[in-house]
């Protein structure tokens, strides 16, 4: 019994300095942890002073440096692996065609639409070389990039492009300036080598040429909002030396404006639809609409564009068309009488189509195209008489494409051309080949 108690005692007596000191080593252990843990946040935060001085010294130091071409270009190399601000793309692109009509190269020369343009056919019977087009690409630092175009033929080098592009606005704006194709439309930007087809649509050769609006000095100021679709939005001023719609003409500065929306939405996991209006207008000084005649006056030429495309795997589908109306109106000079030139009011609204299609397999692509003018709208009056020409102009073409690798092309095309409102077909058939070497920038949608 004596033993019990006295061992309950001596528990008692140990247990109460032993639980103390336990307690006490907890509330040690805790203080020492807050003690470092505010050491190690005094430490993280003298850190941190000291990187953010040593930002602000760095950015001090670098504030007239400007970074280097991969920072601003993500990376690209030239064509050798130099730098693109030393060493720039640079490619060439043949475009050579064998042509084959049934008319004779005077008819071909002389063969216009009447009513539109006097232009001619532009090929002849046998070998032609378009161009040898030379494109030059790099940034010139991280504000602008340069782009230039020079395609070679016989008559000698010209000047087709030659642009600057920024890099850096803000809020999605960007500025072109120089000389450049026209934005208004996909077809109307593309170089003829990026065509679907080797020969513009009619609509574009009737109102703009065989070229479409062509390379024109000007200026172009675009805007890509932050929106859920992809939507560009954009203006032009032109020096407007365009022959056939516009004229170059001493006496006026810029006189040709242009005016464009583009959207486009995905319509399926493989397909997309671009889509969108696009107007020109200005002043007129032309002397192609009709033989020996000069119109003064104003015109304005409107577009509304639709572009679908689908691809899987190795097949592909490409549906475009695009409605084209003019409206036009001044005074019309003739100067085919033997006295003195007629002058006399010139109205005039025309329209004008065309739909496409094509499908692509692999290394093939098979195309056709219809298009035609005077769809739903045919005013030509001089003065207060409504001028006639004949049957409305209209052409159907096929096309079949061997495609080895993107840098080569072979195009056989046939086409049945009754643009000409005499009664005289043009069956046409040629085969075009396309080459290009260098580093070639890829083309848009």
């Amino acid at each position: 019994m004596r033993t019990s108690i006295f061992t309950a005692l001596l528990f008692a007596v140990v247990a109460v300095p032993l639980s103390a000191l336990a307690a006490d080593s907890v509330d040690d252990r805790i203080n020492r942890l807050d003690a470092e843990l505010g050491r190690q946040s005094e430490t993280i935060r003298e850190q941190q002073k000291t990187i953010e001085e040593l930002k602000e010294h760095l950015k001090e130091q670098n504030a007239d440096k400007l970074p280097t071409a991969e920072e601003s270009a993500g990376k690209p190399t030239g064509l050798f692996g130099g730098s693109l601000m030393t060493n720039p793309y640079i490619s060439l692109v043949l475009d050579a065609k064998g042509y084959a009509s049934n008319l004779k190269n005077d008819a071909l020369e002389a063969r216009g639409v009447p009513g539109f343009t006097t232009e001619g056919r532009g090929l002849r019977n046998g070998f032609n070389v378009d161009a040898a087009e030379l494109f030059i690409f790099a940034p010139v630092d991280p504000y602008f990039n340069l782009y230039v175009n020079i395609p070679v033929n016989q008559d000698g080098a010209a000047l087709e492009e030659a642009y600057f592009v920024t890099a850096s606005l803000p809020e999605g704006l960007q500025v072109k300036g120089g000389r450049f194709k026209s934005n208004t439309s996909r077809l109307n930007s593309q170089h003829p080598h990026a065509w679907d087809f080797a020969d513009i649509a009619l609509p574009y050769k009737a109102f703009l040429g065989s070229e479409g609006s062509g390379g024109e000095n000007g200026v172009q100021l675009t805007w890509l909002p932050q929106m859920p679709v992809y939507t560009l939005l954009g203006v032009e001023a032109f020096q407007g030396d365009n022959p056939l719609i516009f004229g170059n003409d001493p006496n006026w500065g810029p006189h040709a404006f242009s005016a464009f929306a583009k959207t486009s939405i995905d319509t399926s996991d493989n397909s997309t639809l671009y889509a969108g209006p696009w107007a020109m207008f200005g002043s007129t000084n032309s002397t192609g609409i009709l033989p020996d005649t000069g119109l003064r006056g104003d015109s304005a030429l409107y577009g509304m564009e639709a572009v679908w495309k689908w691809k899987s795997g190795l097949q592909g589908v490409t549906l475009q068309a695009e409605y084209l109306y003019l409206v036009q109106n001044g005074d019309l000079t003739d100067n085919t009488g033997a006295t003195a030139p007629v002058v006399n009011h010139l109205h005039r609204h025309q329209d004008g189509a065309y739909i496409q299609a094509l499908y692509r397999y692999g290394r093939w692509r098979v195309g056709a195209r219809c298009d035609r003018l005077e769809l739903f709208k045919n005013t030509f009056e001089v003065g207060v008489a409504e001028q006639s020409f004949g049957s409305k102009p209209w052409r159907a073409t096929g096309s079949l494409e061997f495609i080895p690798t993107e840098f080569s092309m072979i195009r056989a095309q046939f086409t049945s051309d009754h643009s000409a409102r005499d009664g005289r077909v043009n069956n046409e058939g040629l085969i075009q080949l396309i080459f290009t070497i260098g580093a070639h920038p890829a083309h848009t949608f």
